[in-house]
């Protein structure tokens, strides 16, 4: 019997993945694979693949209602974006808060939208070879400084393509 590989856990041990804040995620295509179009003078050109992941990611906010998109692209092979969990309905009472708190958590949401991109774009394109890279990377945006830097790279990172750490050409190891 061989050895059972133990997978690293990427999501911050003992954080609550429902309070209020801004989170910054990173999903990428498997194997960097450049499926979602191409950059062109330093632009992103979606492709039919990249048009899907784009639909899906906008709706979002319409099946989860706590959450919220703020900054976001698409790349040759992967996306950013930031996701807001907005906790409006807080009560505060005697120093303490009392919140109604969404009822699915980021991975839960991300593992649906990749399920649903996946599914759409085998559907679409007949195409069974297409796959996500397993689970995503996060870091949650705890300072306006860092989200504001956040949404800098976000919006640059098409013209920063050649150098970019996930560019197959600059032999990346996978985000």
């Amino acid at each position: 019997m061989g050895l059972k590989r133990e997978r690293n856990p990427n999501r911050l041990k003992n954080f609550d993945y429902f309070r209020s804040g801004y989170y910054f995620v990173t999903i990428c295509a498997k194997y960097l694979k450049n499926d979602f179009g191409n950059i062109e003078n330093d632009k992103m050109i979606l492709n039919g693949y990249g048009k899907i992941v784009k639909k899906y990611w906008t709706e979002i906010p319409n099946h989860y209602k706590n959450y919220k998109l703020d900054e976001f692209i698409i790349m040759p092979n992967h996306i950013h974006g930031i996701l807001i969990i907005e906790n409006d309905n807080c009560k505060i009472t005697a120093g303490t808060e009392q919140c109604s708190v969404p009822t699915v958590k980021i991975p839960q949401i991300i593992k649906s939208f990749k399920a649903i991109c996946t599914k759409t774009i085998r559907n679409n394109f007949d195409d069974y070879t297409f796959k996500w890279q397993r689970s995503f990377y996060d870091h949650i945006i705890r300072a306006e400084k860092f989200l504001n830097n956040i949404r800098q790279y976000i919006i640059n990172n098409p013209l920063k393509w050649e150098i970019d750490e996930n560019n197959p050409q600059n032999s990346a190891k996978p985000c």
